[in-house]
């Protein structure tokens, strides 16, 4: 895990904060499902996936700039998919960190519809 880390560069760090603050805010709104969440859990989501972009496509733009100064002779082919592999990991730790937060999210969006089934369900005189 750490390798996957240092591999995927600097933009690693940007996607892996924004994450834990995805999931913080959804781990939140799991315990306590209130509305008012929503948004900034929506915000947090799209930064978090951006910020992986962000770093898959400096990663490429930087494995590009190395590849141009190598000579055809040196195996330039396997530059071309190590860099693209090793920049990939930015956009894997961003899906991973919303499939997670997607999962306590479903469960606070679960207990907000239990919560009002229970208000409904009560007669008021």
């Amino acid at each position: 895990m750490t390798d996957a880390f240092i591999a995927g560069g600097w933009g690693m760090y940007p996607t892996l904060f924004a994450g834990l603050a995805l999931l913080g805010t959804t781990i939140q709104y799991a315990l306590r499902p209130r509305s008012r969440y929503v948004p900034l859990m929506i915000c947090l989501g799209f930064f978090t996936l951006f910020a992986g972009v962000l770093g898959f496509v400096t990663g490429i733009m930087s494995m590009l700039r190395g590849y141009a100064d190598l000579p055809a002779s040196e195996g330039s082919t396997v530059v071309l998919y190590l860099g693209t592999y090793e920049s990939l990991h930015n956009v894997a730790l961003a899906l991973l960190m919303i499939m997670f937060s997607t999962i306590a999210a479903s469960i606070g969006a679960w207990r907000l519809s239990r919560q009002a089934q229970a208000a409904v369900a009560v007669p008021t005189h």
